[in-house]
């Protein structure tokens, strides 16, 4: 797989709930803790604002605007954002899939979309690897998505036997697809795993890594999947993603040796000699310095909160912080 679907993968989507939004009048709601969720949605007429926690300025929405918050950041939408906003648990019932909620007697804005939860020991760590506001403005890229947002309708309002699938798989499909649309924009400027992934040069090496985790990947080797002298590449590197890429290539065999300790019975040493680990004594060492556990302590469950093992967010992309965090 490429990238940015392992990293879905490893995210392990549950709990899709679907639903609509209509609303009248003047407006202001925010969603507060959004528990390690993603957010697909879609503005079907009307406009509102939309303000995330960490990021300066609000953005306007518009009628046929696709947006994602990949993040799980807490966020805010109103008609105007000089209202004080009301809690949405006092306006959204709990888990409710399917269905429109109308707020102010409806009528001037209408958005649909879903919500899914998403598990595993690390979701915090690979949502934080997302943009927290993917905005799709773009007639053309807006076109690519339309089809996924008029199913999705459809399920609402008029409900068929596996409607909860479907639904499922059109919010896989949204979010895919909005941020691919998202990289292909180039996000010149920005630092972090998402716009790393955006830069041919980076990219080329993260997706070396991907294809291959195993493999012994040397400095020298990245470089040249990218196209540069080995010390440029490395800056860049460095500068961009907010680790060196020897640190990213085992913070990453980790990540996925997690995975595979908590969902599967593998063997440490098979785990081990899968990622490019000779014995089970040098994967084991490496493994507890980036998960600040052992792996069998690990695969019991007794894991404990691990450092962030990528600086995912542009503002802990500094190597004071690396430092900190490791």
């Amino acid at each position: 797989m490429d990238p940015l679907s392992d990293v879905l993968s490893l995210l392990k989507p549950r709990s899709y709930v679907s639903a609509g939004f209509d609303a009248g009048g003047n407006w202001s709601i925010q969603f507060s803790d959004q528990h390690e969720r993603i957010k697909c949605y879609a503005v079907v007429s009307g406009g509102c604002w939309l303000s995330v926690d960490g990021v300066a300025d609000a953005v306007r929405l518009e009628t046929g605007d696709c947006f994602v918050l990949p993040s799980g950041r807490p966020f805010r939408l109103a008609s105007d954002m000089t209202l004080t906003p009301v809690e949405a648990g006092t306006i959204f019932p709990p888990a409710r899939s399917g269905g429109v909620v109308t707020y102010n007697g409806g009528g001037d804005f209408f958005l649909v979309g879903s919500r899914f939860a998403v598990s595993g020991n690390h979701a915090g760590i690979l949502l934080g690897m997302l943009p927290p506001i993917v905005h799709i403005r773009k007639e053309a890229d807006q076109a690519a998505l339309r089809w996924s947002v008029e199913r999705m309708m459809q399920e609402l309002h008029e409900p068929q036997p596996g409607g909860f699938l479907v639904a499922q798989h059109l919010a896989h499909m949204m979010l895919v697809q909005a941020l691919r649309l998202h990289l292909a924009e180039g996000l010149g400027g920005g630092a972090g795993w998402f716009f790393a992934l955006a830069d041919r040069q980076m990219a080329a090496a993260i997706n070396a890594i991907h294809d291959d985790p195993a493999h012994r990947w040397t400095l020298q080797e990245l470089a040249q999947r990218a196209g540069m002298s080995r010390s440029t590449f490395a800056l860049k590197f460095k500068e961009m993603v907010g680790t060196s890429p020897m640190e990213y290539l085992t913070n990453w065999r980790m990540l996925l040796a997690g995975d595979r300790l908590a969902n599967s019975s593998d063997p440490i040493s098979s785990i081990a000699l899968s990622l490019g680990y000779e014995s089970e004594s040098a994967f084991s060492t490496a493994f507890k310095r980036v998960m600040n556990c052992t792996p069998r302590q690990y695969g019991r469950g007794r894991n404990p909160a691990t450092p962030s093992a990528f600086n995912t967010r542009p503002e802990d992309t500094a190597a004071a912080r690396w430092l900190k965090a490791g």
